[in-house]
């Protein structure tokens, strides 16, 4: 199948630039995966397609206040950097601009946004230096110190919302807790205290995991052939009560439900890597996923899933198109079909799309 096969067209209107409150108002459309059958449901709703024994696993990586601006000391030059992730104490890759007037060597004052004054004034600004370029423009920085991240960093909200938030939590899931993400894990934005617990209630048991996103993850694929795509790896985690309660619910014939593209992507490494050690148990780990899931993958860990609507064009997409493949023969087609067909349902209803917009259920 070709990238093209996974375009469709969105109105610019329907792009969420604000979420909603509370979290799960927002609505749920739930596709069936064996026929491609939907409902329209809101995602306070989720409890009635759950049921005791299931097991839903969450990803509970949270974003780093990733953008950055400095000035050169050589120059006075402006610089905007954009962290990706963490190789060591005080080091990151980063993206900057402008990127080739960059080179190692040079060193980069790091200035508090206008907005935002130093939380000690007398303290001394930090530093980074630049220690090395890479391929994809990609830069290897060294910080002074780790706390001028937290202190002046901003949240890095996608391109496509063009609106301040005001309340930068909003962008992260309320259980959020391990700091390493480049963008949110979205599909937990709609979650509220009061909902995990209604789930709990329900005899569904919750686990989470961690894989801090990477912005690759999201951009649209540059090649005809989705094959020939460079996927890169992203740190992610299973703790051993994680473990412990994934291989109880398949013990026990329990659903293990996804919470976003994210947490399937840590899912289904773990098993792929299980069934090359001759095993089907989940074992504690930490590594690098480097799993490309593509229409024509065979899911070994996961029955349902919950997801946002993913951008044209992406891996996203496509892994959501692998999913609802499951349920038709693994038919790439016609789950790549099933999903844009409901996607197309979405736009007639005027569904929000994106970070900040609805959800799917595909179960």
């Amino acid at each position: 199948m070709l990238t093209s096969d996974f375009d469709y067209e969105l109105p610019p209107e329907l792009v969420a630039q604000t979420p909603l409150e509370p979290r799960d108002s927002s609505r749920l459309l739930v596709m069936r995966r064996t026929g491609g059958a939907l409902e329209h449901r809101r995602f306070s709703d989720l409890t009635d397609y759950l049921r005791p024994g299931d097991l839903m696993v969450f990803n509970r990586s949270r974003v780093i206040p990733a953008r950055l601006a400095g000035r050169r000391d050589d120059t006075g030059s402006p610089v905007e950097l954009l962290l990706l992730r963490r190789e060591a104490p005080r080091v990151w890759q980063a993206l900057a601009r402008p990127a080739r007037r960059l080179r190692p060597g040079l060193t980069i004052t790091v200035v508090p946004p206008p907005d935002r004054p130093k939380a000690t004034p007398s303290a001394e600004e930090p530093r980074l230096e630049i220690l090395e370029s890479r391929q994809d423009g990609v830069k290897l920085v060294r910080f002074s110190s780790d706390e001028a991240i937290e202190e002046f960093g901003d949240t890095p909200l996608p391109p496509y919302i063009h609106q301040r938030l005001d309340n930068p939590e909003r962008y992260q899931p309320v259980y959020a807790r391990d700091l390493g993400s480049a963008a949110s894990p979205t599909a937990g934005l709609h979650f509220t205290g009061g909902l995990l617990e209604r789930i709990r209630d329900c005899g569904v048991e919750t686990a989470f995991v961690t894989l801090h996103v990477g912005l690759d993850t999201f951009r649209p694929l540059q090649v005809d052939d989705p094959s020939e795509h460079r996927i890169h790896t992203e740190q992610y985690e299973i703790d051993a009560s994680a473990a412990l309660a994934l291989n109880r619910a398949k013990r026990t014939g329990g659903r293990i439900v996804a919470v976003g593209t994210t947490s399937v992507r840590v899912l289904e490494q773990a098993a792929a890597d299980a069934a090359a050690a001759n095993t089907e148990e989940f074992r504690p780990v930490n590594g690098q996923a480097g799993i490309y899931i593509l229409p024509g993958h065979r899911f070994r860990s996961v029955d349902a899933m919950v997801t946002n609507f993913h951008l044209p064009r992406t891996t996203l997409l496509m892994l959501a198109a692998a999913f609802a493949a499951e349920g038709v023969g693994r038919d790439p087609v016609q789950g790549r079909n099933n999903v844009l067909a409901a996607y197309q349902e979405a736009v007639r209803r005027r569904y929000r799309f994106y970070s900040f917009g609805d959800a799917m259920l595909l179960m």
